[in-house]
């Protein structure tokens, strides 16, 4: 009989039971034999999660006293799993059956990967018949050279429908945090995610940080996640806001280079006061949104000592320089968007 590889599915789980139950009845469908499943209950108060079940997959439960968040509750399952791979799930996501074998198989085949990113398409345009790429990873995230996040078949004008054009396994710069598989061991020498990041960007941060001691990180487009999104936070919600601000800012400040730092910084504030203006100039929540770049500035202000010491812990254990990593990344994809490349 053929051995499969343990693979164990981690999922922080807040609030929204029938969501996770529907995760859960998804898993189920997987196929793979060696599976199991860790529910990290973040505080959510909801008493029947241990009455969960995943089919004929053993589920073990880690309840945590405060909500750390996507980072820390990802963490509590990481630090306490023995699998060889975890993925990390939102509870908000439908895999599809044999979506683990397609990663595991990837995964086997080069010990340099650390990191893999199914295809991630949404959930909502399925349910409609259609073929859409999911706004959080899409087909695999990327990174311009200015520190804004994007994706393979999404941009600054919305996501692309499905039609094979990602169909090939490529490197990508990071796997979103809506269905991320990761090796273990990796990870945890890696130290997990940072929690201080609470929620988005997290695994952004912990990608870069991989990519520069020199792993690797691909798309799997044979392997595919349906997601729902906005399960944490609505789409430009002034919280939302302020955490993709706040941390986008403290994992440029971690992870790139020493010589292009400043400059980046410099140009970043100025963007960002354009971004205020925007809001400012926008009908909704003007004044809210427009304060929580602001707080992201002051808040990285306030982490300046704290940040410079994690960037020195992260930048001893570089072995990649960045005009490898961005070598095929383009400077802006804001500019590249508004004058249509």
């Amino acid at each position: 009989m053929a051995s499969f590889t343990h693979v164990e599915v981690i999922i922080p789980h807040y609030r929204g039971e029938d969501m996770l139950r529907r995760c859960l009845a998804a898993l189920a469908l997987s196929g793979y034999p060696s599976l199991s499943v860790c529910i990290v209950d973040n505080a959510s108060g909801e008493q029947v999660l241990a009455a969960c079940s995943a089919g004929s997959y053993p589920v073990r439960l880690v309840r945590l006293e405060t909500n750390r968040g996507y980072a820390g509750g990802c963490n509590a399952g990481l630090w306490s799993s023995s699998a060889k791979y975890v993925v990390f799930l939102n509870d908000d996501t439908e895999p599809q059956p044999g979506w683990l074998e397609p990663l595991v198989a990837m995964a086997e085949s080069d010990a340099r990967i650390a990191v893999l990113q199914p295809k991630l398409l949404s959930l909502q345009a399925f349910r409609q018949g259609k073929r859409e790429f999911d706004y959080a990873g899409a087909a695999g995230g990327m990174l311009d050279r200015l520190g804004y996040p994007w994706c393979l078949g999404r941009g600054l004008r919305g996501v692309e429908d499905d039609h094979g054009q990602y169909d090939s396994s490529r490197e990508i710069f990071w796997a979103s945090g809506a269905a991320l598989f990761a090796r273990r061991e990796v990870i945890t020498s890696a130290g997990g995610f940072d929690e201080s990041f609470f929620m988005h960007m997290e695994e952004i941060d912990l990608c870069w940080r991989l990519k520069l001691q020199g792993f690797a990180i691909r798309s799997v487009p044979a392997s595919e996640v349906l997601h729902e999104g906005g399960a944490s936070l609505a789409a430009g919600s002034v919280s939302k806001v302020y955490y993709n601000h706040r941390n986008n800012l403290a994992m440029i400040v971690r992870n790139r280079g020493t010589v292009a730092l400043p400059l980046l910084l410099a140009l970043r504030l100025v963007l960002d006061m354009l971004t205020m203006a925007g809001y400012l100039a926008g009908r909704r929540d003007r004044l809210r949104k427009a304060s929580a770049v602001l707080r992201a500035w002051f808040s990285l202000a306030g982490r300046a000592a704290s940040l410079l010491q994690e960037r020195k812990t992260i930048q001893a254990q570089r072995r990649v320089p960045d005009r490898m990593l961005f070598r095929n990344a383009p400077f802006s994809m804001i500019l590249a968007s508004l004058f249509g490349h």
